[in-house]
């Protein structure tokens, strides 16, 4: 039988916040609580564990290498009982109100849309908030609970991932541009030469800059607006080929003729923020995204087997 904890949730709260808001008089604040009752919470904590959590280094508390162990699980604590809680909130109030979903923008959009309509037409009442994120905010997403769900290219320490689907991406940029007119294969010295086109990490830690090594480059924050500016000749950039079917088939953009490297290939993968607790909306939209999924998939292999066979 396990033994009753003798330390509180508030107890743990209140060595959370003392570290999180960088001292007792701070954390008070920011729990509403009067200072010296944080003082007790964390003291008590200290002298019913045996273990010193902070020492005083000048005139700033620091957590002591015990502390530390003590707050990263305190933290993985309370994260689990606001979990828990939440939880407890959707089992009794049946199917969700709103589901939070955080997507890679390399996932087709058309495609997306299609899962949220055949979802729409059976659960017209939950509202769906969705996240367009690039590279670790989509990580960042999962790991505040932001979201109930997400499809990612990297999935996050901790979480678990169902592989979705692999997508290829392709350099280009519209047929009058400088590297067009080349008349040959390309290099990456030849992309340093002229304008990158980047889409901003929607993460707080952003990776920013050219990972050619471009010394032009323009940073956007949509899909749309660099694809828009590509069309337009404004630079070169690689994207998923689904993403730019239409402006391939009609001219406006053009694959970049690669000595080497001319192909990348990324996995997308789909990750819930706590597969015990997801909700019935959850479980439901997740089936119908790995069903459409499939279906393209399977479509798209039909058709390059008929092209292969009939050339």
């Amino acid at each position: 039988m396990a033994s009753h904890p003798r330390i509180s949730l508030e107890q743990w709260r209140s060595l959370l916040a003392v570290v999180d808001a960088g001292g007792y008089a701070q954390a008070a604040l920011a729990l509403r609580k009067s200072q010296s009752s944080v003082t007790y919470a964390v003291q008590k904590l200290e002298t019913l564990l045996g273990v010193k959590a902070f020492k005083v280094v000048g005139r700033k508390a620091r957590l002591t290498p015990g502390g530390e162990v003590l707050y990263r699980r305190a933290k993985a604590l309370l994260e689990e009982a606001s979990a828990l809680e939440g939880a407890a909130g959707s089992l009794a109030a049946g199917w969700e109100s709103e589901l939070r979903l955080a997507v890679e923008i390399i996932f087709p959009t058309w495609l997306l849309l299609e899962c949220f309509a055949r979802f729409g037409a059976e659960q017209p009442q939950i509202r769906i908030e969705l996240y367009e994120s690039v590279i670790s905010g989509t990580e960042e997403a999962l790991l505040q609970r932001r979201v109930d769900l997400a499809i990612c290219s990297q999935v996050p320490p901790g979480f678990a991932g169902e592989a979705l689907m692999r997508l290829r991406f392709i350099p280009v940029a519209h047929p009058d541009h400088a590297l067009h007119q080349l008349g040959r294969e390309l290099t990456l010295q030849d992309l340093r030469q002229h304008r990158h086109l980047i889409i901003r990490d929607t993460g707080s830690q952003r990776r920013s800059g050219s990972w050619v090594g471009a010394e032009q480059s323009w940073t956007v924050s949509q899909k749309a607006t660099s694809i828009r500016a590509a069309s337009t000749g404004s630079g070169f950039a690689w994207y998923a080929e689904d993403t730019i079917r239409a402006e391939l088939d009609r001219g406006e953009l053009k694959p970049l003729p690669m000595r080497e490297g001319g192909e990348r290939w990324g996995e997308l993968y789909l990750v819930y923020a706590d597969r015990d607790y997801a909700g019935p909306g959850a479980l439901r939209l997740a089936q119908l995204i790995r069903e459409r999924v499939a279906e393209q998939c399977l479509r798209l292999k039909q058709a390059s087997d008929g092209a292969t066979q009939s050339s």
